[in-house]
């Protein structure tokens, strides 16, 4: 609908506004170019009450390490290597 609106402005702008005004032609053709962004953002929009950063991704391991990154959940106590002394980290991303 949004486009076949879009369409109107442009065709009717050069078809026969242009023969009474260039600059109402113009205008409708700014007219017409905003309308596309405008309705992919309204469009693309999302309500006050979405969370969206809070859905999980599926992958356990993934969102534990989110969900500590975000100050959810405290840092793992993580077993010290008994050969050298340090936190293993080998099995995080």
């Amino acid at each position: 609908m949004l486009m076949g609106g879009c369409l109107v402005l442009f065709i009717s702008a050069w078809a026969f506004v242009r023969l009474w005004s260039i600059p109402a032609a113009v205008g409708l053709c700014v007219v017409a170019m905003i309308i596309p962004p405008v309705a992919a953002m309204i469009g693309n929009s999302r309500g006050r009450d979405d969370r969206w950063w809070d859905e999980t991704s599926g992958d356990a391991k993934s969102d534990e390490w989110w969900d500590e990154l975000d100050g959810r959940t405290p840092p793992d106590k993580k077993k010290n290597d008994s050969k050298n002394g340090h936190n293993d980290h080998r099995d995080r991303p």
